[in-house]
């Protein structure tokens, strides 16, 4: 077993694995695949796929992702947002072809694939950082409007179609004329019937007497529900024939293809870019859903460890006919609520996706495509959020500017462009903040030990040392500042003797930095200064001490702050102290 468990790290929930944890993981399971199923088909209509294509990505990658992921709830399968930026990845293509459209999206979740277990080899958990919280909100806005829009061609009935605000709007005002009614009557119906079974019809079973059980279990079956009676009703009144309803048709019954995704070299560069945002996004959505399913039950989740889950879960899809996954924030909760336990939660939903797809795909011919946007809209219009941004704009307007270049940019340029900017904005203001590192030069508090801003505080100094708090890490982008802090150091008219450099905050010193403080050490020695260092980290001393920096000092290395005023001056530092006694 444990020889299995390294190989496949998600097993280890086998552990004392017994018939009561069964029950309750296939009891979630069935109310899991209730939500999934119609949520799969919408959510593939939204990525551009045909409706079989979401049924197929929501059965290997629940499997792949048990048995590599870390999270013992998480619900793996298509998303809105995903779903979103695959429609703009796919569409760019100009492919006409639904084979060749199926494939290109098998390559799109391969090539994701590719990134997340690229990320998780080299145990890169951290690269959700690229993503600011403004940011990714902002995002997720800007798509939930981008979503909404695409959804109305389905409930107007019409041809409408386009990647940005102006291009739907304009679409939408060219085929005003050609509304059709009865699609809108059974969308805003079906929109109308999903958002009261979650506010009023709670309230309504519970008049009725039903238990609490009872109540949640009816909740939770509103989508399935919507499906049967809207499709039945389209058979029955023979909309289609009738009224020109839109509807689902005829899907291939049987189990999901198995085959690589095979498509021309062009197809596969082209998807590159669209496939490293597509991974990003889809693991900070993952993480965060996780993370936060994990502290609701005491548990925790490794992120290097969800970067393999998530790519073994996309490689699954890329080869069974799916498209790009990740784990989702509606299913999940529902899985975890419903009394999952473990991983095989996931595996029993997938069996039973796979036997709907095998054997029960003609109940969804007539299902109205209205319904489907109805339910994708039901799920996700909560997730619009603008006050995000004005918030974020409030407290620094860095942020706030990187959060509305992000939503105006996915708004009004497009997914891709929108998300681009946001993540570019935001690393160049990284590198902006930490090109200028705060610091400050620091004197001693009186009657204690501890040295603070001279600025902020009523502090001793001393005449001739000179102490600076370095509130950075030093790396190349910063190297040349910290050379210029010194000279304006040396001009001083007090003419200071030593130059201590605090490096309490100092986490990490590069090869450009480790250059800049030698030229800095020359540079003073050369103006008669001596340099020394306070409170250096045990890594970083180390690396300085392997470069023979230490060596070269011209001054000294402190283990407190404290000890090098009181050894450079402790006249100054004895006043300190003497003040308070006074």
């Amino acid at each position: 077993m444990d020889v299995l468990q390294r190989v496949l790290p998600g097993l280890e929930w086998l552990n004392g694995y017994n018939r009561k944890l069964l029950a309750q993981d296939g009891l979630a399971s069935l109310v899991t695949a209730i939500l999934l199923i119609p949520q799969s088909l919408a959510y593939a209509l939204l990525a551009g796929l045909p409706p079989q294509a979401g049924l197929y990505a929501s059965i290997a990658p629940l499997v792949a992702y048990a048995l590599f992921g870390s999270s013992r709830v998480l619900a793996v399968g298509p998303v809105a947002v995903v779903s979103l930026m695959t429609a703009a990845a796919i569409g760019s293509l100009g492919l006409t072809d639904t084979a060749q459209i199926m494939a290109a999206a098998g390559a799109l979740a391969l090539l994701s694939s590719a990134f997340l277990l690229l990320f998780g080899l080299f145990r890169l958990g951290s690269v959700a950082n690229f993503l600011s919280r403004p940011v990714i909100e902002a995002f997720i806005t800007a798509s939930t409007i981008l979503i909404i829009g695409s959804q109305l061609r389905h409930f107007i009935g019409t041809d409408m179609h386009g990647a940005t605000v102006p291009e739907l709007l304009v679409s939408l005002i060219r085929n005003f004329e050609g509304i059709n009614y009865t699609a809108l009557t059974v969308g805003l119906a079906s929109l109308a019937f999903l958002l009261s079974a979650r506010s009023l019809l709670p309230t309504a079973l519970k008049r009725l007497g039903l238990n609490a059980g009872s109540i949640t279990a009816i909740t939770r079956a509103a989508p399935a529900m919507l499906v049967a009676v809207t499709a039945l009703s389209a058979w029955g009144f023979g909309l289609h024939e009738r009224a020109g309803l839109a509807i689902v048709g005829a899907l291939p019954s049987g189990l999901p293809p198995l085959a690589f995704p095979l498509v021309p070299l062009e197809i596969w560069r082209a998807l590159i870019g669209p496939a490293a945002l597509i991974s990003l996004v889809g693991f900070v959505e993952s993480v965060s859903v996780g993370q936060s399913l994990a502290a609701r039950r005491r548990e925790t989740i490794n992120p290097n460890r969800e970067l393999l889950g998530l790519g073994a879960a996309n490689a699954a899809s890329a080869f069974t006919g799916g498209y790009p996954v990740t784990g989702g924030f509606a299913r999940s909760v529902v899985n975890e609520s419903a009394g999952a336990e473990t991983p095989i939660a996931g595996v029993l939903t997938a069996v039973i996706i796979l036997l709907v797809a095998a054997f029960l795909t003609p109940i969804f011919y007539h299902l109205p495509k209205a319904a489907l946007a109805a339910t994708i809209l039901a799920a996700i219009w909560r997730m619009a959020n603008f006050q995000d941004a004005w918030h974020a704009w409030k407290y620094s307007h860095a942020d706030g500017a990187a959060a509305f270049l992000t939503l105006t940019g996915v708004l009004f340029l497009g997914v891709e462009v929108g998300l681009t900017l946001g993540v570019t904005l935001s690393v160049g203001l990284v590198l902006q903040r930490t090109m200028r590192p705060h610091w400050a030069e620091v004197g001693q508090v009186p009657n204690s030990h501890h040295f603070r801003n001279i600025h902020r505080h009523q502090v001793v100094c001393s005449p001739h040392v000179v102490a600076l708090r370095i509130d950075e890490a030093l790396y190349f982008a910063n190297a040349r500042f910290l050379e210029d802090l010194a000279s304006q150091i040396i001009a001083r008219e007090s003419r200071p003797t030593d130059l201590v450099l605090l490096f309490t905050a100092v986490n990490f010193v590069d090869a450009s930095a480790l250059g800049s403080l030698r030229v800095i050490n020359d540079r003073l020695n050369d103006a008669g200064v001596r340099l020394h260092l306070s409170e250096v980290k045990g890594p970083i001393a180390d690396k300085l001490i392997e470069a023979g920096f230490f060596d070269e000092l011209t001054g000294e290395v402190f283990l407190s702050h404290y000890a090098a005023m009181r050894t450079l001056d402790p006249q100054t530092t004895l006043r300190a102290e003497g003040i308070a006694e006074a």
